[in-house]
């Protein structure tokens, strides 16, 4: 094993005097609210996110079901944990006789407060899923949860290497304010 440092931005966004727009959300696509009783739906759309991207080696967690499983409760069991600003995202697409298919958990995010920030955890789409604009969805509803319980700022912090999601951070007007190094520890080459 190695140690490595993984360059990373932390993003802030001003929510007070910011309309967030509702989510044009794709046919096919619901939202699904916090409910702790999908607590491992939210684990597999995060670990379906996260397996093969460059934060599984950032986090180590993301790159294994039980880690994301550990990960979700207990993020869920905090005392700061925001189930507003929770969502997961389902496609469910109706089947040729009409009947809904079976749901597909696609994208999740979770919030939290950081004394008077909301902070974004672990957006992610699966990658079968990507392309479709439900990472703005899921960044949108979110920011309307912090809204809706009172936070007047919110946060993330980005992998550096992830250029998509920070175009789209930047393109909302998430703003640079900070660079950060998290190390890891990566298998020897």
């Amino acid at each position: 094993m190695g140690i490595a440092f993984f360059k990373r931005f932390r993003m802030e966004f001003d929510l007070e005097g910011t309309e967030i727009p509702s989510p044009d959300m794709p046919a096919g696509y619901r939202w699904q609210a916090w409910d702790p009783a999908l607590v491992n739906e939210h684990a597999e759309a995060k670990f379906r996110s996260f397996e093969t991207e460059i934060d599984a080696n950032v986090f180590p967690c993301l790159a294994a079901r039980d880690g994301c499983r550990r990960l979700m409760r207990e993020i869920s069991r905090r005392d700061c944990f925001i189930p507003e600003a929770t969502w997961l995202l389902v496609h469910q697409p109706l089947h040729s006789t009409g009947k809904p298919c079976r749901p597909d958990f696609c994208g999740t995010v979770q919030g939290i407060r950081d004394e008077n920030f909301g902070s974004i955890q672990n957006l992610g789409i699966t990658p079968a899923h990507r392309g479709h604009g439900l990472g703005t969805c899921l960044l949108l509803q979110s920011l309307a949860g912090f809204q809706r319980v009172g936070l007047s700022r919110a946060y993330l912090e980005v992998t550096a290497r992830n250029a998509g999601a920070i175009r789209l951070y930047e393109r909302f007007g998430f703003r640079r304010v900070r660079t950060v190094y998290k190390s890891a520890e990566i298998p020897a080459i």
